[in-house]
């Protein structure tokens, strides 16, 4: 059942991926690759490396911060 739930984890993140790159709205693109992010997160865990998966959450948080910021001076 975890191979199953696994597999389904990463092929999101692969359809995520293509979603971002061909996204022409940046906030959306940016909300997809917080999704992808999230997907890496449970993948990780999924692979039993929590502490990996902490880490990618501060860090994808902090990144996502800063685009959402940059996106906002930059349009206004």
């Amino acid at each position: 059942m975890l191979e199953i739930i696994n597999e389904i984890v990463l092929i999101s993140m692969i359809l995520l991926a293509f979603l971002v790159i061909e996204e022409k709205v940046m906030i959306s693109a940016v909300i997809k690759y917080a999704l992808m992010g999230l997907m890496l997160v449970f993948a990780l865990f999924y692979l039993k490396a929590p502490d990996v998966a902490l880490s990618a959450i501060v860090v994808g948080a902090l990144v996502i911060g800063l685009f959402v910021y940059t996106i906002e001076e930059v349009s206004s």
